[in-house]
């Protein structure tokens, strides 16, 4: 092509788009201007599910940064938005994929005290126990300088009380925050953890902050020291909303090392039944369960449901933190099944439903390493991050260091690489966040990401599995997970529609299944399992259950499986067969994957572990939606 050519043909390619720029700026709006396209500006109901954790701990929490935790609140933010970090004991980590949220929950007892060791606080040192115990650790006598810490917690003995440290440290860790808040993108939604164990029950409580910093930062974390009686927890939450004009709820976690005093039919101080007054104000601060994490899982009990072949999931049942044994007595106290039972026969009585919480999981690491990936597991504390020395890593003692009957202590090789925090919300916004858990519309996950739909109503049919409008029409037809129907019309049954989607990056689902509980006419509790959807063609027989074990495609050693079994995507319509409408009752949902190698298989096959008897080298991870229940007219 000649040189006169090319320039006539890009002459004229530069006026044919000039021509078209020209009437496409002279082109008048539409005329009409009620005419509307997009549906969206309109809509308002949750349309994405954020995955994250709402208890995690940093070298701020003294049992992690005396323990060897030298990572602080930014180290972990960064880990959480998807950079890479070393970890206290040297190792590069990165997660799987970003978390959309995370809730820092340092313990509010001593908030900062192992950095302001580190950099020799000058508040830390006018302080003559603050300065022994700066000392021990300057001097390498660790153990010593922890054993001073926790002797002054277990008597309730504050010996920094009035050295302005927590409050120093607690603004610092909130100006972390609003640092890594970026509305739309990622939360860093602030909190901390009220650690009350009286005599080493676990009672606590993560404490979590609608507000930002400007309203946060007018307090200092309630702590143990204060009480450790969740009703007073309850009053000083009241009392932040008072004074600040802001809004906090709190997730209690871990009933299952509770010894019975997560549910009890008493308070903890008064030890007098609880009453309608109680169960109203359990409800509104406490509209969260941290069902599962590292310490086990708190779903349900074998020996609670011995008709549930998944209900023994890291099961720790026999020993709390402190030196108690749990007894079969308490364990109707501690898991959240029961405790589900037990609320609708306490509204039957008082009026009112003390346990009608939403689930969520969370991982409750000490690490500042938020990983609930098997083959990413950095463990409960720096001690139990991976090596190839296996002692801490498999040995350590987690619960029940003290008891004097060892054979009830449970050690790091029975941790669950667990959990998430699945919560259905418009927009990835302190505000709409904390909105969604506080209806409760949230699930729980052993640490997998796959996505669960609910909705339950009296109209439904099975063409609604169908519809490409599928959340719309449930939340105009009916209610999400968290929600509650009541008073059945005559003749009518409800329907749950269900949706779950794998974990794009993980394992196929084995089956959905629907767990049911009612309170019958003589006041007595229930509870039944129904198989809803199954995978691979199995079928669910007239008892509404599938006999046929999904199979299992796990190279243990290796710690590979495959998708080979198994289905990417269940779903469900499901009327309930036994309803009646003059019986409370509530349903939730229950989401099986097909088996997968858990850590200790990784561990096994990375190092050359050697695993204990009873370590468990495959497991199949699950959800657990909050419930939907149903209440009759009275």
């Amino acid at each position: 092509m000649n040189k006169l050519l090319k320039v006539t043909l890009a002459v004229l390619s530069f006026s044919t788009i000039a021509s078209s720029t020209a009437l496409a700026q002279d082109a008048p709006p539409p005329g009409d201007k009620k005419v509307k396209y997009s549906p969206f500006p309109e809509k308002s109901f949750p349309n994405n599910v954020y995955f994250g954790d709402t208890h995690l701990h940093t070298s701020y929490s003294t049992d992690a940064g005396m323990v060897g935790n030298i990572r602080g609140p930014e180290d972990a933010y960064r880990l959480a938005r998807g950079e890479v970090i070393t970890s206290s004991f040297g190792l590069k980590v990165q997660l799987s994929r970003p978390l959309d949220f995370l809730v820092i929950s340092d313990h509010a007892e001593n908030y900062g005290l192992a950095p302001a060791i580190a950099v020799s606080d000058a508040e830390l040192l006018k302080n003559p126990w603050g300065k022994a115990i700066h000392d021990a650790v300057k001097a390498k006598k660790p153990t010593a300088a922890f054993d001073m810490w926790i002797k002054q917690v277990n008597l309730k003995e504050d010996k920094l009380a009035g050295s302005g440290m927590s409050k120093s440290y607690w603004l610092r860790s909130n100006e972390i925050s609003e640092k890594y808040n970026e509305p739309g993108l990622f939360t860093a939604m602030i909190g901390y953890e009220w650690t009350s164990m009286p005599n080493g029950n676990n009672l606590h409580r993560n404490v979590l902050f609608r507000d930002n910093m400007d309203k946060t930062s007018q307090i200092v974390p309630m702590s143990s020291y204060d009480s450790v009686d969740p009703e007073d927890l309850w009053k000083w939450l009241e009392a932040y909303e008072k004074k600040t004009g802001g809004q906090v709820l709190a997730i209690a976690h871990n009933g299952n090392i509770s010894n019975g005093l997560m549910f009890d039919d008493i308070t903890l101080t008064s030890k007098e039944p609880i009453d309608k007054d109680y169960a109203e104000r359990r409800m509104r601060w406490e509209p969260l369960y941290e069902v599962t994490q590292i310490k086990g899982d708190g779903e349900a009990h074998p020996a609670l449901s011995p008709n549930d072949e998944f209900a023994d999931f890291y099961t720790w049942d026999t020993g709390t933190l402190g030196p108690e044994t749990t007894t079969p007595a308490m364990w109707p106290r501690e898991y959240a099944r029961e405790a589900y039972k037990r609320g609708l026969a306490y509204e039957k009585k008082l009026g009112v439903n003390p346990f009608k919480f939403g689930m969520i999981g969370s991982s409750d690491a000490h690490t500042s390493i938020p990983a609930t990936d098997e083959n990413n597991f950095f463990g409960k504390v720096s001690l139990t991050e991976p090596s190839a020395n296996p002692h801490y890593r498999l040995d350590e003692v987690i619960i029940a260091r003290t008891n004097p009957d060892k054979s009830k202590q449970i050690r790091h090789f029975r941790a669950a690489s667990s959990g998430l925090a699945a919560v259905w919300s418009r927009e990835n916004t302190r505000e709409s966040l904390w909105d969604a858990m506080k209806r409760k519309e949230t699930y729980a996950t052993t640490g997998t990401r796959l996505k669960v739909r609910v909705f339950a109503g009296w109209d439904f049919d099975k063409s609604d599995l169908d519809r490409s409008d599928f959340a719309e029409n449930g939340y105009t037809g009916g209610v999400p997970m968290g929600g509650d129907l009541d008073n059945a019309p005559k003749d009518k049954t409800p329907g749950l529609l269900i949706r779950a989607v794998r974990d794009a990056d993980g394992a196929n689902l084995d089956r959905v299944q629907i767990i049911k509980g009612w309170l019958d006419k003589n006041g007595k509790t229930h509870e039944k399992i129904y198989d809803v959807a199954v995978s691979d063609g199995r079928l669910i027989g007239k008892d509404g259950r599938s006999k046929t074990p999904v199979g299992n495609t796990v190279n243990v050693k290796e710690a590979t499986y495959t998708n080979a079994i198994g289905e990417p995507y269940l779903t469900a319509f499901w009327k309930d067969p036994e309803f009646d409408a003059n019986q409370k009752a509530f349903y939730y949902v229950r989401v099986i994957e097909i088996p997968t190698p858990s850590w200790l298989a990784f561990d096994a096959k990375v190092f050359g572990a050697k695993i204990p008897k009873g370590g468990k080298l495959v497991l199949q991870e699950r959800a657990y939606t909050s419930p939907i229940w149903y209440t009759p007219s009275k």
